[in-house]
């Protein structure tokens, strides 16, 4: 066994204070029932480094359904690993039980216990899995990066470092832990992950990790496509979207997956992503107005991507991978395993977002109209969309003096309270019936009398 750096109260920055005051009660409440409970991963580094966690995620000696009967606000998610997360409104702290890899041949049955031997009759059947219950060592050594393995023990205030975490975040390194070689080929999103994490800290990656992510950048096309597409939305929403675009094309990791990405690369590209981040660091955390659509916006207008629906079909018709790509592959007389819709390469989009990014991109033109009457103005104002249109003009429009206009309005409207109806022909506002000139009342049913005029 490993023995752990412990890095006591006086030798280290974190304190309390700045940490959740729901993720303070859930870390006592499980001390209080006799449990190990450590603050843990990103929200340990980011505290360190002086940062405002996004999440704090909290591990735990507690199984699951340990942890539940602790907590009435508490859900039990997830069929691989189980995780409790405890609900405070809309605020979720993931508490997970201490995990560590588990070897070729090793099971899971249910709660973390091992399961028999699969050569055996009773274990031949069985659906092997990644990880099981462990210590807090272990569960510190099946982290991707060490920086992210650090831990903070609510019992005595200090550091806990198995991994030589804390020393690669002073240097500013990302350093994977084991094998790069191993650990990308077990999850090759961690290739994305190094980089984002390098590009939003400023720190550099480790050169053997580097060297791996050369070599098994077109393992990435392995990776799960939803996964995928929510690891550039996260990149896009962190403010270092440009750097980690950047890199990622100079690690070839961007022609796996989308080749319309790959080849446009260039000025527009890094020009919008410089504008996206320079957004968001008006902003202490992400805020709401950066919705999906304004980020896929940010990659897809400077590509010269079409918003709209090939001509005769609905999206037209999804490209189905062959090969090595097992989630564009067909399956046997059940077609694409995602239905077709919008794509970024292979990687799928949400038809809601594309939807929207076209009507954000075709409201930009009437609101550099300031010569319209006033109250066009406000009907235009009370779109629904309008607040997402007047971020992208914010962000890409190089207008501060319309953006200011529309702000002025606002203000306005909201000053007023004045809930005026939308303008004529706004159909975003009207039920469908009405947007296309039908009464909205239903209409009633007339009962049909017997044919034949038979009584009983």
């Amino acid at each position: 066994m490993a023995e752990p750096r412990i890095i006591p109260r006086e030798e280290h920055p974190l304190s309390r204070r700045d940490i959740d005051p729901d993720a303070l009660k859930v870390l006592y409440r499980l001390r209080e029932g006799n449990h190990t409970a450590y603050l843990v991963g990103g929200s340990v580094r980011d505290l360190l480094l002086s940062r405002r966690p996004k999440d704090f995620d909290i591990g735990t000696s507690a199984h699951p359904y340990q942890v539940k009967k602790l907590f009435r606000n508490c859900w039990i998610i997830g069929r691989r690993f189980r995780l409790a997360h405890v609900k405070f409104g809309q605020k979720v702290i993931e508490v997970a039980t201490f995990r560590r890899q588990v070897a070729a041949g090793e099971e899971i049955v249910q709660d973390g216990v091992p399961a028999p031997d699969p050569t055996t009759p009773e274990g031949e059947q069985l659906v092997h899995h990644d990880n099981t219950f462990g210590t807090p060592e272990e569960d510190a050594f099946r982290r991707d990066f060490t920086i992210n393995a650090l831990a903070y023990d609510i019992a005595t205030f200090s550091i806990i470092d198995y991994v030589g975490g804390l020393q690669d975040l002073r240097a500013g390194v990302v350093r994977c832990i084991g094998d790069p070689d191993v650990r990308l080929n077990e999850d090759p999103v961690r290739m994305i992950r190094a980089i984002a994490i390098a590009a939003r800290l400023e720190f550099v990656i480790e050169p053997a990790l580097l060297q791996a992510i050369r070599r098994h950048r077109k393992e990435i096309a392995r990776s799960s496509l939803p996964r995928l597409i929510e690891e550039y939305y996260k990149i896009l929403r962190a403010g270092s979207s440009e750097k980690s675009f950047r890199d990622m094309a100079d690690t070839g990791l961007l022609e796996p997956l989308s080749k319309e990405l790959h080849r446009g690369v260039g000025t527009p590209l890094w020009k919008s992503l410089a504008a996206l981040d320079g957004y968001r660091g008006q902003f202490e955390s992400t805020p709401d107005t950066m919705s999906n659509a304004i980020l896929l916006g940010s990659l897809l207008i400077p590509l010269g991507i079409s918003l709209n629906p090939p001509r005769g079909s609905d999206w037209g018709q999804t490209r189905v991978g062959t090969g090595s790509d097992p989630d564009l592959t067909p399956r046997a007389g059940k077609g694409p395993r995602y239905p077709p819709g919008p794509r970024l390469g292979d990687l799928p989009l949400a038809r809601r977002d594309v939807e929207r990014l076209r009507l954000i991109i075709g409201l930009q033109r009437r609101m550099h109209d300031l010569s319209a009457n006033e109250r066009t103005q406000r009907a235009l104002a009370h779109r629904g969309i309008f607040r997402e249109a007047l971020t992208w003009m914010e962000i890409h429009g190089d207008s501060p003096e319309v953006v200011e206009h529309w702000m002025g309005i606002l203000d306005d409207i909201g000053e007023s309270g004045e809930t005026a109806p939308p303008e004529a022909g706004d159909d975003e506002h009207q039920p469908p019936s009405a947007a296309h000139g039908m009464p909205n009342k239903k209409r009633r049913r007339r009962r049909r009398g017997r044919r034949g005029g038979h009584t009983s």
